[in-house]
């Protein structure tokens, strides 16, 4: 079977991408919208013959690890639930590039400021809106206004105002140019909703049944067990890198919440489910034997170790930088992991990240007798009868939180424990502090009086990361994102300079000269790449994994084998 990883290395942020001119957009708007093939186009599954028609029809089984709070949202859980039923601008390809999707042809002014977009002209959302440049608008008001936090943060402190130009040409001005725009939109995040259900139905509607324009729509919801997902006939704009345009080939997703690894898993063996994601390490070799089984590694920030830098002992950066050295990361994730998810040393970008700088994430190699020098030298130069280190009476201790089964897997879990036991060989003696889902979203662990030390990740297909985990939070302009509270003005600066830079070359730059500033900080400690896992039977194929967040994209499966009914 076929094991395949998108390591996304690509440094292109959307930016290199041919840009048509006006004159050309307005030709497409009154003659041919931009489709992949006109060939494969389809208006109803019905109009399918031979080969295509035999792809058509039945409900997929998928199993999956974690369950969202809404279909759509700022949980990169609620992003791959998205992904199913809205459609965005655009679609990021393995390579990094930006292709068209809703929007065909986009163009940015001289001075990186405005961003003019022209749209298809045959959308509609399934509740009947149009999909224009008044709805486009809509949506991007909507984002920076809290509807979805995490497009929020993206564009926060860049976003001025859309303006509908024509019915199907958008304007997006911004305050200051972003490099990393256009790779933004092509998350899930930047799902388009109907801006009719946005204004008339209740919160609760639209979190559980968002009325977006993609291949499926969500036909019931079960809490705790499934989310039914049945698909849109109308469907006939799927994105350029789609492997194929009109209506979805499947009738339904059955997308099954199965938080149990073992039992999750065992589904797939069994054949209950036709595919499942996130494989646990223990069984990967085997699910690359027996099935198709693809890792994705997400781009933006990696499992890291934020280390407090307001309070408590990690106020002291030889304390942060003594902890980077203390322990054998790489070993403890081999070991963990069984050698099936890389090892990251940076505390700041995964190595999928365009603009990681392999060097400036070597910076903090195993090295217990640099740590031990550096805690003696901060004045934590006695130990107790236990081994932790002492300082004015004080014990060199701190509480690391992390969300079990919500951020941080079963074998993830093994990781932070093998740091706790190899970081008392320094002295530290570390509390770990497992959140429940519920205490983990609640925001009572997000205060530096919380936590010293927290578990975590961030995706994002760009170094634009670091601007939403390193903006200082101030009073007037908080930044949740950041915590690790670092308050650095000159790493700050440079973020903002790469994301403003009008070259490539300038932009890549000024991020290396900003993850060795970070590093110098030893703010975050690198554990170990997020991934996402797909495993897929013989019994369907078609699925695939999107570049810009890892979800499954479900428009281009098919069953191979008849279906049993399962029922409810």
């Amino acid at each position: 079977m076929i094991t395949s990883s998108y390591p996304i290395a690509s440094k292109n942020r959307g930016r290199r991408v041919v840009l048509a001119s006006l004159a050309s957009a307005t030709l497409a708007l009154t003659g041919c919208t931009a489709v992949t093939d006109p060939a494969l186009q389809q208006t109803d599954t019905a109009a399918l013959t031979g080969h295509e028609a035999s792809r058509a029809g039945g409900t997929l089984e998928y199993g999956h690890l974690q369950e969202p709070n809404c279909i759509f949202g700022g949980w990169i859980q609620e992003n791959f639930t998205a992904r199913q039923v809205l459609d965005n601008l655009v679609s990021q390809t393995d390579d990094g590039d930006i292709v068209p999707w809703i929007a065909t042809d986009w163009e940015v002014s001289d001075d990186g400021l405005v961003w003019t977009l022209i749209l298809r002209d045959d959308v509609e959302f399934t509740d009947g809106t149009e999909l224009d440049a008044e709805a486009v608008a809509y949506n991007f008001d909507y984002w920076m206004d809290g509807g979805n936090s995490t497009a929020q943060v993206h564009l926060d402190g860049f976003y001025d105002h859309a303006k509908a130009v024509e019915d199907q040409v958008v304007e997006i001005h911004l305050s200051s140019p972003l490099a990393t725009f256009m790779s933004s939109l092509s998350q899930s995040y930047f799902g388009l909703q109907s801006p009719t259900a946005l204004e008339n139905r209740t919160e609760e509607e639209n979190c559980t049944e968002p009325i977006g324009s993609g291949p499926f729509s969500v036909a019931e919801w079960k809490r705790g067990e499934y989310i039914e997902f049945q698909r849109n006939d109308d469907y006939n704009w799927a994105p350029e890198n789609a492997k194929h345009q009109g209506p979805a080939y499947l009738d339904a997703i059955r997308w099954n919440i199965i938080p149990d690894n073992t039992s999750r898993y065992g589904s797939l063996l069994s054949g209950e489910t036709q595919a499942v994601g996130e494989i646990p390490a223990v069984n990967v070799a085997e699910a690359e034997e027996l099935f198709d089984y693809t890792q994705y590694i997400t781009p933006g920030r990696p499992m890291v170790m934020n280390l407090n830098t307001d309070r408590g002992i990690f106020a002291d950066q030889q304390v942060r930088q003594a902890l980077s050295f203390a322990t054998d990361r790489e070993a403890n994730v081999e070991s963990a992991f069984l050698g099936t998810v890389p090892f990251e040393p940076s505390g700041y970008l995964s190595q999928s990240t365009p603009d990681y700088d392999a060097d400036a994430a070597d910076e903090y190699p195993f090295d217990l007798d640099r740590a031990n020098k550096l805690l003696d030298e901060a004045g934590w130069d006695e130990r107790d009868d236990e081994g932790t280190r002492i300082k004015d009476g004080q014990r060199l201790e701190a509480t690391v939180t992390y969300g079990l089964n919500s951020i941080v897997t079963p074998d993830g879990g093994t990781v932070i424990q093998n740091f706790q036991e190899q970081a008392r060989e320094a002295g530290f003696d570390l509390k770990l502090r497992p959140l429940t889902p519920s205490e983990n979203f609640s925001g009572a662990f997000s205060t530096p009086d919380s936590y010293d030390a927290q578990v975590g990740y961030w995706t994002s297909p760009h170094a634009g990361i670091l601007n939403i985990n390193y903006r200082p939070s101030t009073e007037e302009h908080p930044n949740g994102a950041n915590t690790t509270f670092l308050h650095d003005e000159a790493a700050f600066d440079t973020i903002q300079q790469a994301l403003q830079a009008p070259t490539d070359e300038e932009v890549s730059q000024l991020f290396s000269q900003a993850q060795y500033e970070l590093s110098e900080t030893a703010a975050a400690i690198g554990l170990y790449t997020q991934t996402n896992s797909l495993a897929v039977s013989d019994d369907a194929e078609g699925i695939w994994l999107e570049a810009a967040q890892g979800g499954p994209v479900f428009h281009d499966a098919y069953l191979t084998t008849p279906q049993t009914d399962k029922g409810n």
